[in-house]
């Protein structure tokens, strides 16, 4: 297939989108609304570009990398992750597993939320007891096998879970295991303390300026070391080649999702260098099951994955090793991951044409692809080869590409039609995070997929600490899906960053960013 059938993509209905809608917390200051960082000494303060915007400031709410780089130097969690992904303590001093089912943990005493209000098990009580109940969170589906969470004194929690639970570390560790001040929510309601979030991390919140920036300052409660810088400014730019003018023109230090295009320049530029990191996201499409959809039929879902030729878009797109072919959801890298699937791929236009045909009885099949721009290195791109590929083979595809919070809002809602483009990461480096996705609660709305041998593979993984077992499950939960194609899995994406020339960092495998890992060259 030769690369220059983009042309036809011009036969498909392309809808740009974007979002313009301005907001502020309660607390927002002015130091949010400038439009540039002028005033401020270059050696305390930190800027940060990303591709999109935090979505919410409730961490309880948001599964996306942009609110988690924020967050993870907001607030404090029982476990955290070294930069070689070991589990490690963070506020917990000693902790006991009393049984298959109950764990319990002891707390520092010397945590502050940025109010001066001190971090006690009650709060610890209420936020893993909130992200775990409360159905209308995003990450509560993860969290649902914590029964019951109950403060046994000031400093001593204890942890109840539906049978045995081999990852409640893991969990405690990643992204919904930040603690809330439970006091300051009971007082003035969870909206003020959404609008005015209040953590006992390194950092607090100063100011939100939806869709532009993100300001935060020291917390001066905080009960570790001094944060470094003075000020962290972590701007939203969706556009890669104004992230990168940002960056070599010196208006920001870091910026994320470098896409080949933009190598050049940034290494030309002479202030600054590009640093490559691996990753565990996996670039996919999720695929509509729901009743009455042209997807809900095997046949139309297996022509699309022969349609898609993963390899002749990494070669053209994003080719020096950004990415990777894959069948599976499960990264290459995190426990549990399916190594016969990985670098594979099942391209084969013949036969997705023929499958086309027989469902179609010779009539185009109709699909709506939804995508971002700028959210992923050549998103947008990407979507428009898929949508060649599949126009070649038959489909008339609706594209539409979706700018910031209106791509946002389609995956969080579950508003998507047929095809949805998307790359997920493993925030767990567990395949059953990844995994999860296929069980019935959280399929539901999104794909639609239910299959009963999945659900109960997944309920004996997720509660055996037999790690052969386990990995066993796993791989067969993948080799199943593989053939059932909920997702379509297409490549899993390394991590390109852009960096200041007088900035030290190392990324880490799981995105994550700690401010103060960030140094300064001297």
């Amino acid at each position: 297939m030769n690369i220059r059938r983009l042309a036809v993509v011009g036969l498909a209905s392309l809808a740009l989108v974007g979002c313009s809608t301005v907001t502020g917390g309660d607390n927002a200051s002015n130091s949010a609304s400038n439009g540039d960082s002028s005033g401020v000494n270059p050696k305390d303060v930190l800027i940060i570009a990303q591709n999109s915007d935090v979505k919410t400031l409730d961490p309880h709410n948001a599964s996306e990398r942009p609110a988690e780089r924020v967050n993870r130097n907001v607030y404090s969690r029982l476990f955290d992750r070294t930069p070689d992904n070991e589990i490690v303590p963070e506020i917990v001093t000693d902790y006991e597993q009393v049984n298959e089912t109950t764990w319990r943990f002891k707390l520092r005493d010397d945590v502050k939320f940025s109010n001066g209000d001190p971090l006690t098990a009650k709060d610890v009580e209420y936020s893993l007891t909130r992200v775990s109940t409360d159905e209308s969170l995003l990450e509560q589906s993860r969290w649902a096998q914590i029964s019951k969470v109950t403060a046994l004194d000031d400093y001593e929690v204890e942890i109840v879970t539906d049978g045995p639970m081999p990852t409640l570390l893991n969990l405690l560790s990643k992204s919904g295991g930040d603690i809330l001040p439970s006091r300051y929510i009971e007082e003035n309601g969870l909206e003020a303390f959404i609008q005015s979030p209040i953590g006992s991390g390194p950092y607090q919140i100063v100011s939100w300026e939806r869709d532009s920036r993100v300001v935060l300052e020291p917390n001066p409660e905080y009960y570790g070391e001094p944060a470094s810088w003075r000020q962290v400014i972590v701007r939203a730019i969706p556009e890669s080649s104004t992230r990168t003018s940002e960056l070599t023109t010196g208006g920001v230090d870091i910026i994320t999702d470098v896409p080949p295009i933009e190598w050049d320049r940034v290494e030309g530029s002479g202030e600054a260098r590009l640093i490559h990191g691996e990753s565990s996201r996996t670039m996919l499409m999720i695929v509509r099951m729901t009743e009455g959809t042209v997807t809900a039929d095997p046949k139309v879902r297996e022509a699309i994955d022969l349609a898609v030729d993963e390899q002749e878009i990494i070669d053209a797109l994003l080719p020096g090793g950004v990415a990777v072919p894959t069948r599976t959801r499960a990264p290459q890298g995190v426990f549990g991951g399916h190594p016969d699937l990985y670098g594979s791929y099942l391209a084969d236009m013949d036969r997705a044409k023929a499958l086309v045909q027989e469902v179609g009885g010779g009539d185009p099949i109709p699909l709506k692809l939804t995508a971002p721009r700028g959210r992923y290195p050549m998103d947008a791109e990407v979507a428009e080869l898929v949508t060649a590929m599949l126009s070649e083979a038959g489909f008339e595809v609706e594209l539409e590409i979706l700018e910031g919070g209106a791509f946002s809002d389609v995956y969080g809602n579950k508003t998507n039609e047929e095809l949805l483009l998307i790359a997920l990461a493993d925030a767990m480096l567990d395949a059953s995070y990844s995994l999860n996705h296929y069980q019935k609660d959280r399929a539901e709305g999104q794909t639609d997929y239910f299959n009963p041998e999945v659900e109960d593979l997944m309920h004996q993984g997720n509660r055996t600490f037999d790690e052969a077992e386990r990995e066993r499950i796993y791989h067969r939960v993948q080799e199943i899906v593989a053939e059932e194609r909920p997702h379509i899995p297409m490549f899993q994406l390394n991590a390109t960053y852009g960096v200041a020339a007088d900035i030290e960092w190392t990324p880490t495998f799981d995105e994550a960013m700690v401010f103060d890992d960030v140094k300064v060259v001297e």
